[in-house]
């Protein structure tokens, strides 16, 4: 079972393998390891290329949740939006981590940092901005600034990273995307838009102790559910939910 998914309207749990060199491009290796992916996950057969370049291989978006798969120029992603249980992701997320050493050629010594997300998404119409202030706050310092006569709250996007050992090779960090602008604000003209808090886990590589990016993704998947558990959840997340329902 999914324990987030009633405190938010989506959620994801994401990887993403940063490398220090450029993956492979070629058509023959790029469509090989995607292959692979759909023997994996069989639903997983839309593919297609953004304009930028990265190359998707995803469910169908419709029923709400899916997975996908993204190759980027250093970076390879994955990510199941809004995962039956925490388990489901893992399977998606530990497979491809198995099978990208041999298809693209990914080694430990290439590897610059692997992220592990939780994201969740409110949905709101309305000031983003102002929700989020409203929710968590602004420093008392700041209380002449904002009572100033016409001002309106147009950005606010809190943001905190944290070292988790001795070395600050595991550090988390805690980050809220608001999507309202200045256009909005001013018309009072607003969509049904996200607002988004994002909690990653990542390891930076190179550790004596680093084994296999599985290993390095089971450790800080736990971590970030501890962390998401026991603070997040309750400063976080519920005082969002809470402010935006109160609208």
């Amino acid at each position: 079972m999914n324990p987030y998914g009633t405190l938010c309207d989506d959620f994801g749990i994401y990887t993403y393998l940063n490398t220090e060199m450029a993956l492979p491009t070629s058509r023959e290796t790029v469509l090989h390891f995607f292959e692979s992916v759909k023997k994996l996950c069989p639903s997983m057969c839309h593919f297609y290329v953004r304009e930028g370049g990265e190359q998707v291989l995803e469910e169908e978006k419709e029923m709400g949740s899916y997975r996908w798969v993204t190759l980027e120029s250093k970076r390879l992603c994955s990510g199941y939006v809004n995962p039956p249980s925490v388990q489901d992701a893992d399977q998606l997320h530990e497979r491809i981590l198995e099978i990208a050493p041999y298809h693209l050629g990914i080694s430990t010594l290439d590897c610059e940092a692997l992220d592990v997300l939780f994201a969740f998404d409110f949905i709101y119409s309305g000031n983003h901005d102002a929700v989020v202030a409203e929710a968590f706050g602004l420093p008392g310092t700041l209380d002449s600034l904002v009572s100033l006569p016409n001002a309106r709250i147009i950005n606010y996007e809190p943001a905190v990273m944290l070292g988790l050992d001795e070395n600050l090779r595991l550090q988390c960090r805690l980050s809220i995307e608001t999507r309202t602008n200045a256009f909005q604000v001013r018309t009072g003209q607003y969509g049904e838009e996200p607002i988004s808090v994002y909690f990653t886990v990542r390891q930076y590589w190179g550790g004596p102790d680093l084994k296999s990016f599985v290993d390095s993704y089971r450790h800080q998947r736990a971590v970030c559910q501890e962390l998401v558990d026991n603070h997040i959840v309750p400063s976080v997340i519920r005082p969002l939910a809470q402010a935006i329902n109160a609208k």
